[in-house]
């Protein structure tokens, strides 16, 4: 069980995702992030999935590990809103998140700039329970920023089905915070869902089997985001309607990247892909996998 402080009050946050006993999440999250290379040092935003770690947490590793938490003081979490309809972005009414490491307390400051300068909702409590988008980032942030513990924050931001302008509305709003050092965007998604049950069997025989096809599906998602062009990525989801859970997070984080290349402000920024895996290989049609990827956008 992990809880969630609102207004004062620590309420009850059941979790199903990961195991609740810290010394075995500890030592989980930490045998992952010992396998992977910290070859894209210092990370100033990651991509990362959030299905249960037993399906992607090996995975989420190749991202998380490519964070210094060295001069870090707040972490953006952006995740896209599975439970409920929102035209925009919310924000929490919590104040600070518990997880089985330790507390994340919420950056209030910065929650009442983005009120001021831009439209934000507020995540109902019940709708914070729920989504697992931002709750499945807690722990890794938890073990990786550990070193920091007491000395930085987090802004979760809920993210709903935004149309291209709302994506470069809210890219606009977070650039800002993008260029800043001090600060680490998440954005948390999972690739394609496939399958009977996901409504989506897109299949290019000439790619081989079904979980290739995906494969070669995602890739081409993959590096187009690598490639930091924003209308590109909504031309492709456009063409494949790929089921890319996270792809209007992704749309704001590449609208923010934009921004920030607009305005000349002599930043290199790079974005590049560490890890790809497939929660099963799909082989018939009857068959059904979601798909993982790790990216790390950093500053050359």
């Amino acid at each position: 069980m992990v809880t969630t402080h609102f207004n004062g009050l620590t309420l009850p946050r059941f979790s199903c995702f990961f195991d609740p006993y810290e010394d075995d999440l500890r030592s989980q999250l930490g045998a992952w992030l010992g396998k992977v290379k910290a070859s894209h040092l210092p990370a100033r935003a990651i991509i990362a999935p959030h299905a249960g770690y037993s399906y992607c947490g090996a995975c989420s590793a190749y991202a998380y590990r490519q964070i210094d938490p060295t001069n870090i003081k707040r972490i953006f979490i952006l995740g896209p809103s599975h439970h409920v309809r929102l035209s925009g972005c919310a924000l929490s009414a919590a104040e600070r998140y518990q997880t089985p490491l330790y507390d994340l307390p919420i950056d209030t400051k910065v929650y009442e700039e983005l009120y001021s300068c831009a439209t934000f909702e507020t995540m109902s409590l019940d709708t914070d329970q729920d989504e697992h988008s931002l709750e499945m980032q807690l722990p890794y942030i938890a073990m990786v920023m550990e070193s920091r513990r007491g000395d930085f924050s987090v802004v979760p931001v809920l993210v709903g089905s935004l149309s291209p302008e709302k994506e470069q509305y809210y890219g606009n709003v977070f650039s800002r915070y993008l260029t800043d050092p001090d600060n680490l965007f998440i954005i948390s998604s999972d690739f394609c869902h496939w399958g009977r049950r996901f409504h989506y069997t897109y299949f290019d025989k000439s790619c081989g089997e079904i979980c290739q096809s995906i494969a070669a599906l995602d890739r081409k998602g993959m590096n187009i985001i690598e490639s930091m062009q924003p209308a590109k990525f909504t031309q492709y989801l456009a063409e494949y309607q790929n089921t890319i859970c996270g792809r209007h997070p992704i749309g704001v984080l590449l609208n923010a990247i934009e921004t920030v290349r607009r305005n000349g402000n002599g930043y290199n920024l790079n974005m590049k892909f560490l890890k790809y895996a497939q929660s099963s290989e799909c082989t018939s049609a009857s068959d059904s996998s979601v798909s993982y990827a790790a990216g790390v956008l950093f500053i050359e």
